[in-house]
């Protein structure tokens, strides 16, 4: 299991915004309703002036808020949830400003209370395999003390899969690249900390194992305290 590390560059951001304004324009101007299909990508592209994979970029976080819908084989389409709600739903994506690291970890907390217990409840054979690697990798790290940052919220994505909630798991995939360069930009976690984080990951997996959700759910509490201090330390 990988986990690519990825992020939105200020430029990309500013020009991603300018495409969703004139995204909204072409569907006022051509009176789109819902279900009508957007031009193809290579026409965007060439309309704008920007590359294809800026419009690509630009229209799965449009998918992602629920406001185009991309058919394999058939192109893109304006969701069903009329052109009022569709235009006040753009506003407010443009006025979305890049999320703080406290606001992230915030967010992260409270998923992952939730995903740690539904996981306990809903966890496939399967799912406590990849949970397991994922904690054996982390642990090879901490042990001879390489970063592990990747590895260790590549346990927690694995315990989001388990949850059986694609909304929650899609949520912690969208925050999870930032949360990585937020943690070795601000050196969150230390060799200490991370070998600590064995026993507490180690925890977490046998009450999930055994189907313990209220348990679990503490001790992923527990896990997030020095996350939590760390964060509100640094106002």
């Amino acid at each position: 299991m990988k986990l690519d590390v990825f992020t939105v560059s200020d430029n990309n951001n500013k020009a991603q915004k300018a495409i969703i304004s004139q995204i909204k324009e072409l569907i006022n101007y051509k009176n789109l309703e819902p279900g009508d299909k957007l031009p193809s990508e290579r026409m965007l592209s060439e309309k704008f002036g920007v590359t294809r994979g800026l419009i690509r970029d630009t229209i799965q976080k449009l998918e992602f808020y629920g406001l185009l819908k991309s058919i394999p084989q058939s192109g893109t389409f304006v969701a069903n949830i009329g052109v009022v709600a569709m235009n006040g739903m753009i506003d407010d994506i443009l006025r979305l400003e890049s999320p703080d690291f406290k606001s992230l970890v915030e967010t992260r907390i409270l998923l992952e209370l939730k995903t740690v217990s539904l996981a306990s409840l809903r966890r496939t054979e399967e799912d406590l395999k990849n949970i397991e690697e994922a904690l054996l990798a982390y642990e090879v790290k901490a042990i001879a003390g390489e970063d592990a940052v990747q590895e260790d919220l590549l346990f927690h994505l694995a315990i989001a899969k388990a949850s059986g909630n694609a909304t929650m798991n899609m949520m912690m995939l969208t925050i999870i690249p930032q949360i990585i360069m937020d943690f070795e930009k601000y050196h969150v976690c230390d060799k200490d900390q991370s070998v600590l984080g064995i026993k507490e990951h180690r925890g977490i997996y046998d009450c999930i194992k055994t189907q313990n959700a209220a348990e679990a759910r503490e001790k992923m509490k527990d896990h997030f305290n020095f996350l939590y201090q760390y964060c509100y330390s640094t106002e």
